[in-house]
């Protein structure tokens, strides 16, 4: 009796997640409240990138916390509202914001649109299969309909990217203890650097600054050759100059930043500029 009563209260705590789910009760909660907050929204008439304003700045002072998709064995999705990176604080606000445009509010209905955008063609097919360079974050989404890369439409200029790091330094990654997860992404790193990318130099940012709209997607471009992103985060509107919600290691929380974009990247010579991409609503 002990242990079907043990079984009964796993199902009411974890019932709708599938196996290949991680997420904690204290998760669990966080979410299941903004999934009924923006139930309770849904006769709003907004665009997907107000949606993103809205809801990026629920999780304003959630604390920052590294690799928290970085778990023993196989890929799993991980769902964690307790503690979030620049990318992972990123993620959850367009899968709340996309939930809120098609009305769906469920737990699973969350767990798909995460798992959609996460992974390459929407599938958790293992490590090698989830987006671990934001360049092919955003084209992979771009394929999927997902958002627009607005970048070169705004005066960009061509960005070399030619991403190895991950490849170069696998003593930092456990699951590259598997080599065939190393040739994997290396072939991942060569259709990468066989693209044309574009993107912003900070110099140009305060010219084109009347460009990007609130809730635009903002990822940091740097001149250190072996990478192709440093930070990710949302435009944010504030007193007529765009500003940077985001997740910040270096405050470890989740803020809108107290200077302007540009300033903010002026201040930082390994951040060379940004790419600008926007939620299409489809």
């Amino acid at each position: 009796m002990k242990k079907f009563l043990g079984f009964y209260l796993l199902f009411l705590l974890f019932g709708t997640l599938s196996a290949q789910t991680v997420c904690t009760p204290e998760s669990r909660a966080k979410l299941e409240n903004a999934l009924a907050k923006l139930k309770s929204e849904s006769d709003k008439t907004q665009s997907p990138n107000e949606w993103i304003v809205e809801t990026g700045q629920w999780f304003l002072e959630t604390p920052y916390v590294e690799k928290t998709l970085e778990i023993p064995g196989p890929e799993q999705l991980v769902i964690d509202f307790q503690g979030v990176d620049c990318t992972t604080y990123l993620e959850s606000v367009v899968t709340l914001a996309r939930l809120a445009e098609k009305k769906e509010f469920s737990m699973e209905d969350f767990e798909i649109e995460l798992e959609l955008l996460r992974y390459r063609k929407g599938k958790n097919e293992g490590y090698q299969s989830r987006l671990h360079y934001f360049s092919d974050w955003i084209y992979e989404n771009q394929e999927k309909g997902i958002l627009e890369d607005i970048t070169a439409s705004i005066d960009g200029e061509v960005y070399e990217n030619h991403p190895s790091f991950m490849t170069e330094n696998p003593q930092f990654y456990p699951q590259l203890s598997e080599q065939k997860n190393v040739e994997k992404l290396k072939q991942v790193e060569k259709e990468i650097s066989a693209r044309k990318y574009y993107y912003i130099p900070k110099a140009k940012i305060k010219d084109i600054e009347n460009q990007i709209q609130s809730g635009d997607l903002i990822a940091i471009t740097t001149s250190i050759s072996n990478l192709d992103m440093v930070h990710v985060g949302f435009a944010f509107q504030k007193n007529g100059r765009i500003h940077l919600m985001h997740a910040s290691s270096k405050n470890k929380e989740v803020e809108i930043s107290s200077l302007p974009l540009h300033e903010y990247l002026a201040g930082n010579k390994s951040q060379s500029g940004i790419m600008v991409a926007r939620i299409t609503g489809k």
